[in-house]
C-alpha cells in the first residue's frame, strides 16, 4: 500500500527539500484532493545550447559560450586549462524557453526575481489546432471558451498543432508564428489563469505595430492595478507523448533583477483522489 504525504499546494517546495526516499506526496486545492509522484517530473523546457544556438526568435543574436581568457590564464579544459570557466551570453526573450513578468512591458522596474513568489501551481495542458485568417494563425476566444478548466487551475499550458520536434531548434524570426488573441487573453484572466504557457516565441504576433494587446490583457497593464505577481512563459516544448490534463507544474527560474529569466518548467502528473 502506497502512502501519500498531505500537504498544502503552496507549501510543496518544502517537501522536496526534506531527506526522505518516497516522493509521493497528496495535495488538497480548494474542495479537491490530488496526488502526484514527485520522481516523474517532465521538462517541457528547450535546451540552451552554444553549438546550435536555437531554437530562437525576433533576431536575438546567438547563444555564445566563451572561456574566460587572461595572459597567464585560459577558461577551457579542452584548450589546456585546469578547469572550465566560461562566459554566457544570453537573451532571456529571444532564445530558448523563459518566463517574463509585467516588467516586460511596464515602464515601472519589476523584477521576475520579485514577482514569481511561488514556484509550484496546478496546471492544465490543452493542445489546440490554431484558427487561420489571411496569413496568421491564432488561439481564438472561441477556442479557449471551449476548455473545461479543472478545479483550483492556475496555470495553463497551450500546445499548439502541428506540433514537431524540429520547433525545438528552429529560428522562428520572421515566420509570423502563431499568437493569442487579446480577446482569448482576457477571458483567460478572467478564469483564474495566473500562469500562462505556450510553445510559441510570443503570446503577441510578430508583427503588431508595437500594440501588444495579449500582453497587456494578461498583465491588466497599464493600470493601477496591474497583475504583478503573474507570469507568461512562452517557447516551451511539450512532447505529443505527454497526454492533456492536470499537472502540478514547477517554474524554476534565476534569481534575476530583470523582466524575464531562462525558465526550466517541470510538470508532474496530477491525479484526483
Amino acid at each position: 500500500m502506497i502512502n501519500y504525504w498531505v500537504i498544502d499546494l503552496f507549501q510543496l517546495y518544502k517537501l522536496e527539500m526534506l531527506n526522505i526516499g518516497v516522493m509521493k506526496v497528496s495535495f488538497k486545492k480548494g474542495r479537491a484532493k490530488y496526488k502526484v509522484n514527485l520522481k516523474k517530473g517532465i521538462s517541457i523546457s528547450t535546451t540552451f545550447s552554444g553549438v546550435d544556438h536555437l531554437p530562437k526568435a525576433f533576431h536575438a543574436p546567438d547563444v555564445t559560450m566563451e572561456p574566460v581568457r587572461t595572459a597567464d590564464f585560459v577558461g577551457s579544459t579542452l584548450e589546456g586549462g585546469l578547469l572550465n570557466f566560461k562566459n554566457l551570453f544570453i537573451n532571456p526573450h529571444g532564445n530558448g524557453t523563459h518566463t517574463e513578468c509585467v516588467g516586460h512591458i511596464a515602464t515601472a522596474p519589476y523584477f521576475i526575481k520579485d514577482t514569481l513568489r511561488k514556484e509550484h501551481h496546478l496546471g492544465q495542458l490543452v493542445t489546440l489546432d490554431p484558427e487561420l485568417k489571411n496569413e496568421d494563425t491564432y488561439i481564438s476566444k472561441n477556442q479557449v471558451e471551449s476548455i473545461a478548466f479543472q478545479n483550483g487551475v492556475n496555470c495553463l499550458i497551450i500546445r499548439t498543432l502541428p506540433n514537431e520536434k524540429k520547433d525545438k531548434l528552429k529560428d522562428w524570426t520572421e515566420t509570423n508564428p502563431t499568437y493569442i488573441h487579446h480577446e482569448a487573453m482576457e477571458y483567460l484572466v478572467s478564469k483564474g489563469i495566473e500562469h500562462f504557457m505556450i510553445d510559441v516565441p510570443s503570446v503577441d504576433r510578430e508583427h503588431d505595430e508595437g500594440k501588444l494587446l495579449a500582453h497587456k490583457r494578461f498583465w491588466n497593464y497599464p493600470s493601477d492595478a496591474p497583475r504583478m505577481h503573474a507570469t507568461i512563459t512562452e517557447m516551451v516544448f511539450v512532447s505529443n507523448k505527454i497526454k492533456d490534463g492536470l499537472y502540478l507544474v514547477n517554474i524554476q527560474v534565476l534569481p534575476l533583477a530583470m523582466d524575464a529569466s531562462p525558465s526550466n518548467i517541470f510538470i508532474y502528473k496530477v491525479k484526483e483522489c
